[in-house]
């Protein structure tokens, strides 16, 4: 269903994404942020569901500022190698969210934008409903590990959280604290692991996922269309 495109950022720095556009007159923008497996064959399934159900979607390739092409699959050495990149390869976060406007800005031909991330993309979409309310209008964030830290500010856009409550990364007295701290912000726990809404790891979770994505759905036609 989709494309490959490049993109530039406000810096000039092009970079890769994978477009897809709804059948007929679009709802709206969402972009889509990556899992630490970069836009792999499941990040693009995800961009076309949400183009098959009315959106302009996008997931633009934010590790190529470190690695161009990341695309992972969900092997502990595919793991160990989006680690590396996320976490020691010299991942700029500011860049990241430059280059996840720019994505937003892409599509926002389409009319009001939505951004929903996973993992990764979890902390990215919260961070950006935090910093970047001019181009997003929503956000849905799912297991962000680093969303506590940033509870210091707080969201400025409609904003909802998916955490599963067997999450061995994610304890359940940080979402607690997310959820005293950001009391607009809509916050679910699942009885599931983390990555339970992608259907290509084991520790995916079919009726959480279908929960969750209904609850983001619901999130997005309400905001953005």
């Amino acid at each position: 269903m989709g494309t490959d495109i490049t993109l530039t950022s406000d810096d000039g720095f092009e970079f890769a994404a994978y477009i897809a556009e709804p059948e007929g007159p679009a709802r709206g923008g969402i972009v889509v942020v990556q899992e630490i497996f970069g836009v792999n064959a499941h990040i693009r399934d995800v961009t076309d569901r949400y183009a098959a159900a009315g959106y302009l979607a996008i997931a633009p390739a934010v590790f190529d500022r470190v690695e161009r092409g990341v695309d992972l699959d969900y092997t502990s050495e595919g793991m160990q190698a989006g680690i590396a990149i996320a976490r020691g390869g010299g991942l700029d976060f500011a860049k990241v969210l430059a280059d996840v406007r720019a994505a937003g800005k892409h599509v926002g031909s389409a009319g009001k934008v939505g951004i929903v991330g996973y993992c990764f993309g979890g902390s990215v979409t919260a961070a950006a409903c935090i910093q970047a309310a001019d181009v997003f209008s929503a956000g849905s964030g799912y297991y962000g590990s680093n969303v506590v830290n940033m509870i210091g500010q707080q969201p400025v856009v409609p904003l909802q959280l998916h955490f599963g409550e067997l999450d061995h990364g994610i304890p359940m007295s940080d979402v607690q604290k997310i959820t005293e701290a950001w009391t607009n912000t809509d916050v679910y726990v699942y009885q599931a692991e983390h990555g339970f809404h992608c259907d290509q790891r084991a520790s995916f979770n079919a009726a959480s996922a279908g929960i969750a994505q209904a609850r983001t759905f619901r999130h997005f036609a309400q905001h953005i269309g």
